[in-house]
């Protein structure tokens, strides 16, 4: 069965091993969630289930998302997502989502939103060359030749450019849990997974 749950980034730090070693960890607080949805084979040809995570006061709810919380009488909450579950058919709307639906050793997967880094050159963004840096050089940190004249008179596809860095989803595979905090919700996780302190992620476990 696929597990999965959405939870808050808290931070990296290291714990220590029964054998002395130091490993490097990311502390997640894993839910609680609740199912806000579901979606059958029969009606929507697949199953997956809706989680909510942090609750959201009345007033900060849009009239469309109000509505549907309301018809299946489940508290607001800020954030949705969808995951699909081979278990999904059997939670209920109202079922409670906690970190203790892991276990440790578990290989999970990691999704996140980058830290945005703004606008860069090619050199930060793809890692290019720069050119010579003597004066007399007419080039030194562009992206270099862009096309032809007149044939093709275009720019070939996957050209890299300068553009925006980061601020994108980014999935991290096969993390495994080292430790978890049931009661506070917490999972620690070996390794660094996408996003800033605060932000948003996902956890879904993978198939053994």
């Amino acid at each position: 069965m696929v597990k999965a749950i959405i939870g808050r980034k808290i931070g990296m730090t290291q714990i220590f091993t029964e054998e002395g070693k130091v490993v490097p960890v990311t502390l997640i607080e894993a839910g609680p969630c609740v199912v806000a949805g579901k979606k059958t084979a029969e009606k929507d040809g697949y199953d997956a289930v809706v989680l909510g995570y942090k609750d959201l006061s009345e007033k900060k709810v849009v009239k469309p998302e109000k509505g549907a919380f309301d018809k299946v009488k489940v508290a607001y909450k800020k954030y949705l997502k969808e995951f699909k579950l081979d278990g999904g058919a059997e939670m209920n709307i109202g079922d409670n989502v906690t970190a203790d639906v892991f276990a440790e050793g578990d290989v999970i997967d990691v999704t996140g939103t980058s830290k945005g880094k703004g606008y860069a050159g090619t050199i930060k963004r793809w890692g290019t060359h720069r050119g010579p840096m003597a004066h007399g050089s007419g080039y030194h940190r562009g992206q270099g030749s862009m096309s032809a004249n007149s044939d093709p008179s275009r720019v070939f596809k996957g050209k890299v450019m300068p553009g925006q860095l980061g601020n994108e989803q980014v999935t991290v595979k096969n993390l495994v849990i080292v430790k978890i905090d049931a009661a506070s919700n917490i999972i620690a996780v070996k390794g660094a997974v996408p996003g800033s302190r605060n932000s948003i992620v996902s956890v879904k476990k993978i198939k053994a």
